[in-house]
Formats: structure tokens, C-alpha cells, sequence
């Protein structure tokens, strides 16, 4: 499928040897803010989740794919696909690269554009959004890149770091492509 696949890298299905990975990133309290993670998870529970990732989008109203390397597959992320409303044509984009050297390379940028790609022309979605904190101003740089566009503003919405911090909401509608 040429939707999953460009450039440097390709988006595939989580696989049970990613349990290493999924461990590693899940419990990095850096980036439990971005997934509202407040305790860690145990090998057990993320093997669980591993083998009913396979559930089909419809019934889970979720899709996490794996962001590969083309060149030798490894793993430097996930990208999610949330709170999927096919009545609505709408669905929550989520993206992390995990390591900062995999950072500002481009693979964040392909990989959201290779996902809202197959949302629209696969799932029929009309739009896609994603909720970014106020002071993540490289991911606001992105998106904004990307074409979305700042729809609103939740005041205080997110809690960390012993503060209040502002969520921006951006869209992409099918039509801006």
C-alpha cells in the first residue's frame, strides 16, 4: 500500500516484537503529558494491548501505527489515529518520535502526512485534529506546515508541571488538500 510507504518512512501495524519499544516510550514520563499517562504501564498489560491492537478502527475507535525507518525498519514512533467518529467523518491525529536524534528530520512531517492521506482517502474522514499544548512550539510549527489551521484555544486544559498549561486545537479538512 504506496499510502504507507514514502520516502524515508513507512507506517505499519504494530507487531508483538515492538513490546520493547512500546515499554520504553510508554513509560518515559516525558511524554506522559502528550498521552495523559499518569502511572507507568507493565510488560503484561502492554502485551495485552499489543494483542488486541489488530482490532479493526470501527470497533476500537482507535489506530496506532508504528513509524519504521525505510532503510533498516527500526522504530522511532508511533502515530495515532483517536476518538475515530465515522458518523461525523472526524478523527483525533497523535504523533510521537521518541528519541530528540530522530527529531526535525522530516519523519514526523511524512508521517502525518502519509496518516491523513489514508484518513481521508481510506477511512473517508472530512477532518482530522490534533490538541497541542501552548508552549510545544516545534509541533504547532508542524502542523501549521501541514496545512491545519488554529480552531480554537482550550483555556487551562492540560495539568503539568505543577501548572495550567492552554491546548490549541488544529483541523485539516479534506478539501484543503
Amino acid at each position: 500500500m504506496m499510502t504507507l510507504k514514502w520516502k524515508d518512512i513507512v507506517l505499519r501495524a504494530l507487531e508483538p516484537s515492538d513490546l520493547d519499544f512500546l515499554y520504553a516510550l510508554e513509560n518515559d514520563e516525558a511524554v506522559w503529558e502528550i498521552s495523559n499517562t499518569t502511572t507507568p504501564y507493565s510488560r503484561h498489560v502492554l502485551k495485552q494491548y499489543l494483542d488486541n491492537s489488530q482490532q479493526d478502527i470501527y470497533s476500537a475507535k482507535q489506530l496506532r501505527m508504528v513509524i519504521t525507518l525505510a532503510s533498516d525498519e527500526s522504530a522511532i514512533g508511533f502515530v495515532d489515529l483517536f476518538d475515530f467518529e465515522p458518523k461525523h467523518q472526524r478523527v483525533g491525529l497523535g504523533i510521537v518520535i521518541f528519541e530528540q536524534a530522530n527529531r526535525r528530520k522530516g519523519y514526523a512531517f511524512q508521517a502525518i502526512e502519509m496518516i491523513c492521506s489514508y484518513a481521508f482517502t481510506h477511512l473517508n474522514m472530512h477532518q482530522l485534529y490534533a490538541n497541542i499544548t501552548a508552549d510545544n512550539e516545534k509541533s504547532i510549527e508542524l502542523f501549521k506546515k501541514l496545512g491545519f489551521l488554529q480552531t480554537g484555544i482550550k483555556k487551562d486544559c492540560i495539568y503539568a508541571e505543577e501548572k495550567f498549561k492552554d491546548e490549541h486545537v488544529f483541523k485539516l479538512t479534506k478539501d484543503v488538500l
